[in-house]
């Protein structure tokens, strides 16, 4: 493991605001507090002018808050985090904050639903077009930037089909266009791939997942430069209201301090599971991070603890084999202890139209396991086992 590396593991606990500022806790405290008071009126004026900084209401800033929005700008190399109550809330408020109305968005091919639902809602309501790219080159990239594009945004590895984009390429041609590029980095974290590194301009995350990592939180966060996020702050953050409380952010203080043991775990097991899956007759295909792709070397530093694969048949076979798990839960999450299966186009994709999954590469035979801290043996044993359970059952029908 490199220098950098262990930086890296070092700032998961120490990185940003250290808790012994307060009392010398040892543990970051929670500031349950919705309000807090001024020593006299005069503070309270100086407070809300913005010519003295500290804290009013924990909608506008909480200590508990800060001191993870300071750990995650450490972790992804930005000058400045911002915590938001969930992923979908920190994706809103980025492409609400970039665009306008008759503004234009590029993104990846291939999005998470949600994201997808709310792509529509800004085309229906305001005119905000949006476009699907495979960002496989230059020369495609330039051909579909318009006048009007506002911002890239991209999920890489793409949920579900974990096709990973080359951030180096895209980020060099949008600044050519002075375009700022948003990247989904949910999948990965900071441990695994750092985009502002690569070039690009705003980072998001689903904290929910690795970052949570024990499925008891919902919580999003977005990483970039401080003159973006004062915006975002004084405008979507505050006005909108979608911030995130401080026990929920202790909480996440909490993951992160485990985040590159567990990342390790889950990227270990699913590189093992993705060549099992390989060679059992029932799969046709299997989706897992390359990251020794010539052109991605160096952008991901592990695989990662997500995949997907295609079975032989449609969501009927998908969903026999899902019924038969008994260790593996069926749930539309990830990145927790546990390991999670779905099946994307009945259940986190449902919302884009079918066509429209088909060009993302969602067949109605996909389906998407999140790996978890399990032994490894006894997850292939129940998925061999659902798998086999699975292709008898057909041919008995």
């Amino acid at each position: 493991m490199n220098r950098k590396e262990k930086r890296m593991e070092t700032s998961m606990i120490h990185g940003g605001k250290h808790s012994d500022e307060f009392l010398r806790s040892l543990s970051m405290p929670i500031f349950q507090t919705s309000t807090f008071s001024f020593q006299n009126a005069s503070e309270g004026e100086r407070r809300f002018s913005g010519e003295e900084e500290g804290y009013i209401y924990t909608r506008l800033g909480n200590p508990t808050v800060k001191a993870l929005e300071e750990r995650m700008a450490v972790l992804e190399g930005g000058e400045k985090g911002l915590a938001f109550a969930s992923g979908m809330a920190a994706v809103s408020a980025v492409l609400i904050a970039l665009t306008k109305a008759n503004d234009h968005i590029l993104c990846s091919n291939g999005l998470y639903g949600c994201t997808y639902g709310l792509l529509t809602t800004l085309k229906e309501k305001y005119n905000i077009q949006h476009d699907f790219s495979l960002m496989e080159t230059e020369e495609e990239l330039r051909d579909r930037i318009t006048d009007s594009t506002a911002c890239l945004f991209i999920e890489t590895p793409i949920n579900p089909t974990m096709k990973v984009i080359d951030l180096r390429m895209v980020a060099k041609v949008a600044g050519e266009y002075n375009i700022p590029v948003v990247v989904d980095n949910t999948f990965c974290t900071p441990y695994l791939q750092r985009p502002l590194e690569l070039g690009c301009d705003i980072v998001i995350h689903s904290a929910t997942k690795y970052i949570g990592g024990h499925g008891d939180v919902i919580a999003g966060l977005v990483v970039g430069k401080k003159d973006f996020m004062d915006e975002l702050a004084m405008n979507e953050q505050k006005d909108i209201g979608g911030v995130l409380s401080p026990f929920d952010a202790w909480l996440l203080i909490r993951g992160l301090k485990t985040l590159h043991i567990r990342l390790d775990r889950h990227s270990s097991s699913a590189g093992k599971i993705a060549k099992y899956l390989k060679h059992h007759p029932l799969v046709n295909e299997v989706y897992y991070p390359d990251i020794e792709s010539p052109n991605l070397k160096g952008q991901m530093s592990d695989g990662g603890g997500v995949l997907a694969f295609d079975i032989e048949g449609g969501k009927e076979e998908a969903h026999q084999v899902m019924d038969q798990l008994k260790l593996i839960k069926i749930a539309v999450s990830l990145g927790d202890a546990e390991t999670l299966i779905q099946h994307p186009a009945s259940m986190t994709h449902a919302v884009v139209p079918e066509e429209e999954r088909k060009k993302m590469g969602i067949g109605d035979n996909l389906i998407r396991l999140s790996v978890g801290l399990e032994s490894v043996d006894d997850i292939w044993e129940d998925l061999e086992q659902a798998l086999n359970a699975g292709a008898g059952k057909k041919k008995r029908t």
